[in-house]
């Protein structure tokens, strides 16, 4: 059944609309963004091949940033580098159009700003998140959610420029997080890392949903408003394998942190030198080492 057909859940919207009315101290989030009310256009369907396909199909009918795709399941889910997601039922797969006009060399940010944001609603909540560059939400060393982001590039019209300037103009931001799906290797769901204090607070999907919106805002928000350094200073405080020992192309080398662009830096050990190395998404797999 294309996606266009499918008829949109409007008792699940219903329950995430009254979820955003919550004081924002429930949902996790940090008491400077506690006053902004983001203006959110959510949608949520029983059944998708994908929540990002959705948000772009809508972006290109005239819908832009605070438009939601949710979705119960996903027949063809996506992570990192094409990789297929699975999405069974009970699982939270949902989807965020953002319009952030920023360089387009900071579009990874987007990714890592997210994932930030969504682990520092849950650390206010009791639960402590890490975060496995570049998307990643990790507790125990096991996987509890990841975040793929794509974006459309366009141009900045600066008139005095001595050449183009891209700049993000769509980005599209999906998360998936596991809760009562069936889980696979090395995974763990968020459910069962609630502490009794925080039981009320995140009781089904619907709160669910709004705590991961929220915290895509707030990180996204922090971002813009601390600058890149600052950012990537807070970011580098929840990063799973800092200062610890990888291999890369079969040379040992030391995870230093996180470069202003997003990149990963590292320590890297080869025939008796050692350099510095800055790596991009898809360059590296840090793996799951239980």
């Amino acid at each position: 059944m294309a996606n266009s057909t499918l008829r949109p859940l409007t008792w699940y919207r219903s329950r995430i609309t009254e979820a955003l009315q919550r004081p924002a101290q429930e949902l996790g989030v940090l008491p400077e963004f506690a006053l902004l009310r983001p203006q959110l256009d959510i949608r949520v369907y029983g059944s998708l091949t994908s929540t990002n396909q959705e948000a772009w199909r809508l972006i290109d009918q005239g819908d832009g940033a605070g438009t939601v795709v949710i979705a119960q399941q996903q027949s063809a889910g996506r992570g990192q580098w094409g990789r297929q997601w699975s999405s069974p039922a009970g699982g939270l797969y949902l989807s965020l159009v953002l319009e952030p006009d920023i360089p387009s060399a900071e579009a990874t940010l987007l990714t890592l700003a997210s994932a930030w944001g969504i682990a520092i609603c849950f650390e206010n909540l009791g639960i402590d998140l890490q975060l496995k560059w570049p998307n990643d939400l990790v507790s125990y060393n096991r996987k509890v959610g990841g975040i793929l982001t794509e974006t459309r590039i366009g141009t900045w019209p600066h008139m005095m420029a001595a050449a183009p300037e891209y700049s993000v103009q769509y980005a599209v931001v999906g998360v998936g997080v596991n809760w009562d799906n069936p889980l696979l290797n090395n995974a763990l769901s968020l459910r069962q890392l609630l502490p009794d204090q925080a039981m009320n607070r995140v009781k089904n999907l619907a709160d669910l949903s709004v705590i991961v919106l929220r915290g895509i805002l707030q990180g996204y928000y922090y971002y813009q408003r601390q600058g890149r350094a600052s950012f990537i200073q807070a970011y580098q405080q929840k990063l799973l394998y800092l200062g610890k020992n990888v291999v890369f192309n079969g040379y040992p080398a030391i995870v230093k942190g996180v470069s202003d662009s997003g990149d990963l830096t590292l320590e890297l050990y080869k025939n008796g030198q050692k350099s510095v190395q800055s790596l991009k998404p898809g360059e590296i797999s840090l793996g799951y080492n239980g």
